[in-house]
C-alpha cells in the first residue's frame, strides 16, 4: 500500500497593502486607457455618449509627478447637498503609475466616513472600498464608450472649483 503525502506548498500572499497598490496600478491603467489624463491640462472636460449621463472630469493641478482629479455626472446632483454624486477626488502619480481615490463624495472625506483617529487596518479597508468602487466605475464608464473620442475640453476651473468649494 504506498501513501500519498500531502506536500503544502507555500505560495505567496498579499498583504491588504499590497493589495491596495495593486487596486491603484490597475485604476491607473484603466483611467490611462480611458481618457489619457497626462496629455490633459488643466481645466474642465465632458465625456458624452448620448445615454443622458454626461461625465465631468476635472484637470484641478498638474504638478511634476502628479495631476489632482475629479470625476462626477454632470446631470445627477445630490438632493441634499446639490454635489455630484457620484463623485470622486483622484490623485495621479504619473511616475508611479498609480491612480488613488482620496474621498468619493465631497460631504464624506475619511474623517467623516470612519473617524478622526481610525485604526490602521480600518484606513486600508475604507481606501479598499473607496478604491473598488473606482475601479467598477472606471469598467462601466469604458464599457458605456466613454474615452478620449468622446471627451471635449469645456473650459479653465475657476478658482472656486478649484478649492472644491463651488460645483456646478
Amino acid at each position: 500500500m504506498s501513501q500519498l503525502l500531502a506536500r503544502r506548498v507555500n505560495l505567496p500572499s498579499l498583504s491588504r497593502f499590497g493589495w491596495l497598490m495593486a487596486l491603484y496600478a490597475e485604476n491607473h491603467s484603466r483611467l490611462v486607457r480611458l481618457f489619457e489624463p497626462g496629455d490633459l491640462g488643466v481645466g474642465s472636460y465632458v465625456s458624452s455618449v448620448g445615454d443622458g449621463l454626461d461625465l465631468r472630469l476635472d484637470v484641478i493641478e498638474r504638478h511634476a509627478y502628479t495631476s489632482e482629479l475629479r470625476m462626477a455626472y454632470v446631470a445627477l446632483p445630490d438632493p441634499v447637498t446639490g454635489e455630484p454624486d457620484p463623485s470622486a477626488y483622484l490623485r495621479l502619480y504619473r511616475d508611479a503609475r498609480q491612480l488613488e481615490a482620496t474621498h468619493c463624495y465631497v460631504g464624506r472625506r475619511w474623517q467623516d466616513a470612519i473617524g478622526m483617529f481610525p485604526p490602521p487596518a480600518e484606513v486600508v479597508g475604507h481606501r479598499m472600498r473607496m478604491n473598488t468602487f473606482l475601479g467598477k466605475w472606471l469598467h462601466y464608464l469604458a464599457e458605456r464608450g466613454h474615452g478620449v473620442a468622446t471627451l471635449d475640453y469645456e473650459g479653465p476651473l475657476q478658482e472656486a472649483q478649484r478649492s472644491g468649494t463651488v460645483h456646478r
